[in-house]
């Protein structure tokens, strides 16, 4: 019992002398409690494409007054990431933010050691790394709907959470290692002034004389092959046969990715045909030429076409957005984490996760929206601000009289449908130029198409097609070029036949 009552006392005396320091120096004591959580820090290395994240320093007119509440970007995403970090896990995270110009100065980087934890490359990118088993799978806990924080898998919207559900590489879906971030199709941007919708809605317009050098095409051999696959088979694709098969969709893949030797050959004659036909083949220059009025139609991913209908309209120089009627490619952008960077340290992955899922929350996508001016992955789940973004950008007056109905239900809604509940009422011209490229209409996405990871094998060829059209164009030989080989090669021959004959002679 004595014992008993010395514990107690010196238990007593223990928290007295606690108290009596920290009322005399609770700076002191706090200090040594926020230090032990400054020490629990992690380095993350987080690799993305160049001004593909909100860098913040927004004006006050800048913001996005939104019926339920507005929104401003004052500081980057990246600052704002630590700070909600550190405020939901107590533990500091240090972003190293790098940027690339193109998947494959990505990969180059990869291939040549530079390390990264988190990266975000175009879905035909993902499928190469899953391929190359170079990721490390999302975690189940990524997965987790009662988690508050997981932003991601609650907002995710429907549409896009099947596609990366139902494509596999492996057998292992897209899903379990591939988070998306900005998704969009690729289309015509085009001046209605100079070129008709009907020329607009077909790949067959890049090398359409009577566009003679008032066109770009993308200086990437992926997307110039996609294009250009759907030119050369434009008459299979858009027959009735076609159309009309219950494998549609399979089959147009298939097609849309055809690399047997005949495809690579037309394609390459054909893009032959555009160099010669094109105003220049570009990565980024195009949305200048368009503005400014120097090409006709421009060869555009849909993200970047509602860049340059914004920048048009400042000039009062309306332009307009096409779908090809053979079709499109729906493109992707996503988040992998890298098993050469993570390395199976649980909390960078955690760390990792977090980064996704915060910029999954609905008012930093519309902050990535706004600032990218591509369309997220993100609807929302219950939280409408991203469709109240949309209508907000999109949506007509009250007192305008000449207005259409656009539904956005594929997207926004888990049935497609859900009471109509996603119709924006927009401008009749609104239609199809900003609206119809940020969300394309269901219509569109009907003919899209993803492109698949080719083997080493097809990449060889199609790189190799690239190279014969972009260093030499066979189109551009003279014609007295041809007149004098011809001769000299029939020299050549009489040469050899006469030689022939002086040996049977002899």
């Amino acid at each position: 019992m004595r014992v008993e009552k010395k514990k107690k006392a010196a238990l007593y005396f223990a928290l007295c002398a606690i108290l009596f320091l920290f009322l005399l120096f609770p700076e002191t004591v706090l200090r040594a409690e926020s230090d032990e959580k400054e020490e629990r820090q992690v380095t993350l290395r987080v690799c993305n494409w160049e001004e593909y994240i909100d860098l913040g320093g927004w004006d006050e007119e800048d913001t996005i007054d939104l019926d339920s509440g507005d929104i401003i970007g004052v500081n980057s995403m990246i600052e704002d990431f630590t700070d909600w970090y550190y405020e939901n896990y107590g533990i500091r995270v240090k972003v190293e933010y790098s940027t690339f110009g193109t998947n494959e100065d990505l990969y180059n980087m990869l291939t040549l050691g530079d390390t990264y934890d988190l990266v975000c490359p175009s879905e035909y990118m993902i499928m190469k790394l899953m391929t190359e088993d170079r990721l490390v799978p999302l975690s189940d806990d990524f997965f987790d709907v009662s988690d508050k924080n997981n932003y991601y898998i609650n907002g995710v919207s429907p549409y896009i959470h099947s596609i990366f559900e139902n494509n596999e590489i492996q057998g292992k879906p897209w899903s379990d290692y591939a988070a998306g971030y900005m998704w969009g199709i690729t289309g015509i941007v085009y001046n209605p002034a100079l070129v008709s919708t009907e020329d607009a809605s077909s790949w067959k317009i890049l090398n359409n004389p009577a566009y003679y050098r008032q066109i770009t095409i993308k200086d990437n051999v992926r997307d110039s092959y996609f294009a250009a696959v759907g030119a050369v088979k434009s008459e299979l694709l858009t027959s009735r046969e076609f159309l009309e098969s219950p494998d549609y969709q399979k089959n147009l893949e298939r097609e849309m990715n055809d690399t047997s030797e005949e495809t690579i050959a037309e394609v390459q004659e054909y893009l032959q045909d555009v160099k010669n036909n094109a105003y220049s083949f570009e990565t980024d220059s195009g949305k200048a030429d368009m503005v400014t009025g120097k090409v006709a139609a421009n060869y555009q991913w849909s993200g970047d076409s509602v860049y340059t209908l914004d920048q048009a309209d400042e000039d009062d120089f309306p332009l307009s957005f096409a779908v090809p009627e053979e079709s499109t490619n729906i493109y992707f952008d996503g988040w992998v984490m890298l098993k050469s960077g993570i390395d199976s340290d649980e909390a960078k992955q955690h760390a990792a996760e977090a980064f996704i899922n915060f910029n999954s929350r609905a008012d930093n996508v519309i902050r990535n929206m706004n600032y990218i001016g591509y369309t997220s992955v993100i609807s929302g789940g219950e939280d409408r601000r991203i469709f109240e973004y949309a209508d907000w950008c999109y949506g007509a007056e009250e007192d305008e009289r000449d207005t259409s109905d656009y539904d956005l239900g594929y997207f926004f809604s888990e049935d497609g449908d859900d009471g109509k509940e996603y119709i924006i009422t927009a401008p009749s011209d609104q239609v199809y130029r900003q609206l119809f490229s940020q969300y394309p209409s269901e219509e569109a996405m009907s003919r899209a198409a993803l492109m698949v990871c080719f083997d080493e094998e097809q990449t060889q060829a199609i790189n190799q097609m690239w190279i014969n059209v972009r260093c030499y164009n066979i189109h551009d030989v003279p014609v007295w070029v041809w007149i004098v080989a011809a001769i000299g090669f029939g020299i050549l021959i009489s040469a050899g036949c006469r030689k022939a004959l002086e040996k049977r002679k002899s």
